[in-house]
């Protein structure tokens, strides 16, 4: 599978992943405290079953980590990723737990 570099469209407000022409996406929010609201996150059904929906997670959460953002995981598809793994709890916002 090839998939792109992560690319954040800040005129959509979302992450998107590149795979075999077609584009996974991660819908975000940001407040003034530089928490990232992650709230859908879109895998085309061409896509499914291949790893793509956990490689936009795993990017995007190495991009807030990056970044210096606080995560606040609306999204049921993220939040059971970090149930997966707790290796991500430090950058959750605060008032946020997962597990």
């Amino acid at each position: 599978m090839e998939t792109s570099e992560l690319f954040r469209n800040e005129t959509k407000k979302r992450f998107e992943l590149e795979t075999e022409g077609h584009t996974a996406f991660i819908e975000y929010l940001i407040d003034k405290d530089q928490i990232m609201y992650l709230t859908h996150t879109e895998v085309p059904k061409a896509l499914e079953g291949k790893g793509v929906g956990k490689s936009i997670v795993e990017k995007t959460l190495n991009y807030l980590k990056d970044n210096d953002f606080k995560l606040a995981p609306l999204c049921p598809f993220v939040a059971a990723y970090l149930k997966r793994h707790p290796e991500w709890q430090s950058i959750l916002a605060k008032g946020y737990k997962i597990g």
